[in-house]
């Protein structure tokens, strides 16, 4: 089963893509996080996409599509796999489709993560993981159960992503309902759209998820 995740910048499309991961198998794709490691290791691809992405902005289409589509080639996501993050406009999708049709694959589902705009805001802003294992934490409604100490891992130091603060999330949530939010409407008119409350919790979201996939499966 090939899925996309929908939904702004901080909708929970990551949190709902790794559960689906561990419940069905799936490979998780998130740009995203492919991108920060890039940027991360000082690669061409994340050099390039450093000084983009610390402002906010799109990377550009040529550099998002070439790491899709060098990805969906791997062993790993023969099975199936879930986008998060991609596509993000409608020349993406329609880019989209035409290589899965290269590649003889299809998306079953597109699952629409559907935010407060002004909740979404605080919930990004306040945001930050631990730096040793990676778990995500918030200072509003997740925090570590003592204080500065990691529940996983018991690490102490925590970082925050550079543009998770209220300028540089506004500029990027502008971005996606200018560019993104059409997608809706490009699969909705092919069948494929599905929409849960993502403010919900997340286990709440989970289970709407769930019933869209076997849905999607009986359609198809």
């Amino acid at each position: 089963m090939n899925l996309i995740l929908l939904g702004p910048p901080g909708a929970g499309k990551g949190t709902q893509a790794k559960e689906i991961q561990v419940r069905h198998g799936l490979v998780q794709l998130s740009t995203g996080d492919m991108l920060r490691a890039a940027v991360k290791a000082g690669t061409e691809i994340g050099l390039k996409a450093k000084s983009i992405m610390e402002k906010g902005e799109l990377v550009p289409d040529e550099v998002v599509i070439k790491i899709i589509s060098d990805r969906i080639d791997e062993p790993d996501c023969q099975q199936g796999f879930i986008l998060d993050g991609f596509p993000r406009t409608l020349p993406q999708a329609a880019a989209l489709d035409q290589m899965l049709a290269r590649k003889k694959k299809r998306l079953d589902a597109v699952i629409e993560l559907k935010v407060d705009y002004n909740r979404l805001v605080e919930r990004i802003v306040g945001r930050y993981t631990c730096a040793t294992c990676g778990e995500g934490y918030h200072d509003r409604f997740k925090r570590p159960k003592v204080r500065q100490v990691c529940d996983v891992c018991g690490g102490t130091e925590f970082t925050r992503r550079a543009d998770d603060n209220a300028e540089t999330v506004t500029t990027r949530l502008m971005a996606y309902y200018r560019d993104t939010a059409p997608l809706t409407g490009y699969y909705y008119c092919k069948g494929t759209l599905r929409t849960v409350d993502g403010m919900a919790p997340i286990g709440d979201v989970a289970k709407e998820i769930e019933q869209h996939l076997a849905e999607a499966r009986r359609d198809g």
